[in-house]
């Protein structure tokens, strides 16, 4: 791990952007990218920048049939692979659409197929900005970036603002307790992104009462709703916790905390990111101080679209708002305060799982006459997704693991199947997602 600001990454950049080149890349083709977190990654983006290409981050921990539909629907050009083999290796989808975003990143829908949210270089310039001044980012700043970059919230929320500010920024590979207290003890960096699984695993860790963590400045912190006493352990160790929000289709930063805010009102997401506009609607009108609604966000970071999905762009984006489908509040300081979750996204270990997803694969098992998948909280990853099956004739447990291992990645399989009759509905059939949580609380 060795620290880099955008001069040094030149040379990669160069490079890259020559390797594109002579793979027949050009404006509007989607270049994809799977790896580890490495400086070449970084450089991939930048050389897609100034060829008018388009990155796709694709992730490494999907499973090989999610990570084909993703290239498919993308229309990849070629994929990069790093940084163990380095390799670019040209896909048979020429003809796809051009596109003029420079990265798409893909989200999970409640459809059980992730959606492509696109993102210009405008948006990314502009969340840049957001960034810079939440977490007054100069070139004397060194990031410590331990999320992966195929998520927005480890590419965009500290990373990349980071180098276009000529701050340094060390990347890990992927992240370890003990790799992170040996690098802020060596590398004295000021600034990290954590999510909450990270914070309790460090947390808990033996180093933590121990560990010289002086050099931070403050932390990042976001993906899911960070507990209070994660946020009082940093807290008490003189590290602010600024809490982020938003998602993939806002670049991600929308509402956030200064580190002024994370130490006067520890739990509030904080307010709208300085180019953002974030208001609470409900019933067609701006909620009241004090009462709940959803969130909606507008501003130059936010997505232009969804990649060939007109319609889903269509319900997400009225008016110039984009619908987050997350229920908060706003106090009489102005401060948003998240509340719950419109849809049944689970959020484990920072990672996003739609119910949806697994649901579709469940369904592929023979034997299987209805199932439904939740969230039940877990004390190290937040939630877990957890199956209720409903199993008739012909229902095997081997196969069920076998079709999730081979069409989910491992974070999203269920960490436990329930069995029930018959699941609870509605008069139109709807599955009642409320009495099932309850009927399944003791499983």
């Amino acid at each position: 791990m060795t620290p880099f600001d955008l001069a040094a990454l030149e040379p990669l950049i160069a490079a890259e952007e020559a390797a594109l080149r002579a793979a027949g890349i050009v404006a509007g083709d989607r270049v994809g990218w799977i790896g580890l977190n490495d400086p070449a990654m970084l450089a991939t983006l930048f050389a897609c920048e100034r060829m008018g290409a388009v990155l796709v981050p694709l992730n490494w921990r999907l499973a090989a049939e999610e990570l084909q539909w993703i290239a498919e629907d993308a229309g990849l050009a070629l994929l990069r692979e790093g940084p163990a083999s380095g390799a670019v290796t040209p896909l048979p989808a020429r003809g796809e659409p051009g596109c003029e975003a420079l990265l798409i990143g893909y989200t999970s829908g409640t459809t059980g197929r992730p959606k492509g949210a696109m993102l210009s270089r405008a948006a990314l310039h502009a969340n840049a900005e957001n960034a810079r001044r939440l977490f007054g980012l100069t070139a004397a700043d060194h990031v410590l970036t331990v999320l992966p970059l195929f998520h927005v919230g480890g590419l965009n929320i500290q990373t990349v603002p980071a180098l276009l500010a000529g701050a340094r920024v060390t990347l890990m590979p992927k992240f370890e307790p003990d790799g992170f207290f040996d690098a802020v003890e060596a590398l004295r960096p000021t600034l990290s992104l954590l999510v909450p699984a990270v914070m309790t695993a460090l947390v808990r860790h033996p180093r933590w009462a121990t560990a010289d963590l002086a050099s931070l400045r403050a932390i990042g912190a976001g993906s899911s709703e960070v507990p209070m006493p994660l946020i009082e352990a940093f807290h008490a160790r003189g590290i602010p916790v600024q809490q982020v929000y938003g998602m993939t289709e806002t670049g991600p930063i929308a509402i956030a905390q200064t580190a002024a805010e994370a130490m006067a009102a520890p739990g509030s997401i904080g307010l709208a990111a300085p180019l953002c506009g974030a208001r609470v609607m409900r019933d067609g009108q701006e909620a009241p101080v004090g009462e709940a609604g959803e969130i909606e966000i507008r501003g130059a970071n936010v997505m232009t679209g969804y990649w060939r999905r007109p319609d889903a762009t269509a319900e997400a984006l009225r008016g110039g708002w984009f619908r987050t489908g997350d229920v908060g509040h706003r106090d009489a300081a102005g401060r948003f305060w998240f509340t719950d979750r419109l849809t049944r996204v689970i959020i484990s270990g920072g990672e996003n799982i739609y119910p949806a997803e697994v649901e579709r694969v469940l369904q592929s098992v023979p034997g299987v006459t209805e199932c439904a998948v939740i969230g039940r909280p877990d004390p190290r990853w937040g939630e877990v997704p957890v199956a209720v099956i409903v199993a008739g004739p012909g229902f095997d447990e081997a196969e069920t693991a076998a079709r999730l291992e081979r069409g989910l990645a491992r974070f999203k399989h269920p960490r436990a199947v329930i069995h029930m009759p018959s699941l609870p509905r509605t008069a139109l059939g709807k599955v009642q997602i409320e009495k099932l949580r309850e009927l399944t609380s003791g499983g």
